[in-house]
């Protein structure tokens, strides 16, 4: 969503609401979190859009493995081969968010993915005693 005002940005904080990272999206304002799916052991994607400048939408699900969108998440659609190799699915249902809190643990390695950034592992920035994170999105007034 392009917006009048200045560039969207995901913002990472800790439980404290210290914050831990402040990344800037680009023009097309996605983003994704990447993991590690304890069951499968192999990644998984969660693609999001931002919808307005506090507001962000998942729009697409991604994994390595067909078997993670098939029985992990819910799908509206058969999930069908990327160019990447992936295989990737629109979710089945509307999910619109102002925050996100999320484990970011060593096991799952979150991974905050912004085209044109290097990848930032969220789970370097936390504690495993306390690996909560909070994914929130602004845009510069």
């Amino acid at each position: 969503m392009v917006s009048a005002r200045g560039p969207g940005a995901v913002v990472v904080r800790d439980d404290a609401g210290r914050v831990l990272a402040r990344v800037s999206v680009g023009s097309d304002d996605a983003f994704s979190l990447r993991y590690r799916n304890s069951l499968y052991g192999t990644s998984a994607e969660e693609r999001f859009l931002m919808v307005s400048d506090s507001r962000f939408r998942l729009a697409e699900l991604a994994a390595e493995q067909l078997a993670v969108l098939e029985e992990y998440y819910a799908v509206s659609e058969r999930p069908v081969r990327a160019s990447s190799g992936s295989w990737r699915a629109p979710p089945a249902y509307d999910l619109e968010l102002d925050r996100l809190t999320v484990a970011a643990t060593d096991l799952g390695q979150r991974t905050l993915l912004v085209l044109g950034e290097p990848p930032l592992a969220l789970w370097q920035l936390v504690d495993d005693a306390a690996p909560m994170v909070h994914i929130t999105v602004e845009r510069a007034p």
